[in-house]
């Protein structure tokens, strides 16, 4: 099944962001070619278009303390198992202790460090890291694999906090909504929302179906229109009975 998640609302928009560049930089991280780790590198860059909204921390902060609250409502529910129940409300607590504790704008010490901003400026052009443009980076690349990536793990460190937070966000986010088995005739699907206000959408499809969903959504009304790609990857409409799985997720 191939997932597609959808966001309702420009938080979780940002949120899903920062996910997607996480999980790109932990792959490249892990890998031995200078190559690859300049991307990594630079997908710490783009990490700081990102998250260099004023507010995202606190907006974080906000939504972990809403979660532990939610949560601890729980608490008196006899089908809730109390061991799960704590553990989630102690890694909450975690993260939110952690998050507050970090100093300063977040990935400010990289914008504190000339040489690294130096190789941000020159990244923005294509082909601008080469040698003959950033020497010492080019000296730098030719340092082991495990000093490369003992640097590049101490200067992503003081954002670890921010994305704990946000994996926690995301997890709980996802786990409240419930997936509901459809079927879209003629390729397209529409839903009313009466109003209601989810944070997300994820749709679940198989992927030997080929069918791609292009999804729009309100407060009041959800499309969902399904293309197929032909040889050159042009979309054109899906034809005939679609079956996936469709969950509203809200806190």
């Amino acid at each position: 099944m191939i997932v597609y998640e959808y966001p309702f609302n420009e938080r979780i928009r940002t949120l899903l962001r920062l996910e997607d560049l996480h999980e790109k930089f932990v792959f490249f991280l892990h890998q031995e070619s200078p190559l690859q780790h300049h991307v990594a590198l630079s997908t710490i860059f783009e990490m700081l278009e990102v998250a260099g909204r004023a507010d995202l921390k606190s907006d974080l902060l906000q939504e972990l303390e809403r979660q532990k609250q939610i949560l601890l409502a729980y608490q008196s529910n006899p089908n809730v198992e109390p061991e799960m129940l704590n553990a989630i409300l102690s890694e909450v607590d975690r993260a939110s202790v952690a998050l507050a504790a970090s100093q300063g704008k977040t990935g400010q010490n990289i914008r504190d460090n000339e040489w690294l901003m130096s190789i941000r400026g020159r990244s923005i052009i294509p082909g601008g890291a080469c040698e003959f443009d950033l020497p010492s980076y080019y000296a730098w690349q030719k340092r082991t694999p495990e000093q490369r990536f003992a640097d590049i793990s101490n200067w992503f460190a003081p954002m670890v906090p921010l994305f704990d937070a946000v994996t926690i966000v995301m997890r709980l986010l996802r786990e409240s909504g419930h997936a509901a088995k459809i079927n879209a005739d003629g390729g397209s699907y529409q839903q009313m929302l009466q109003g209601k206000i989810y944070q997300m959408l994820r749709l679940m499809i198989d992927e030997e179906l080929g069918a791609i969903p292009e999804i729009s959504a309100n407060k009041y009304m959800l499309w969902v229109r399904f293309t197929s790609q032909d040889g050159d990857m042009k979309p054109k409409p899906f034809e005939g009975e679609v079956p996936f799985e469709l969950a509203l997720c809200g806190f």
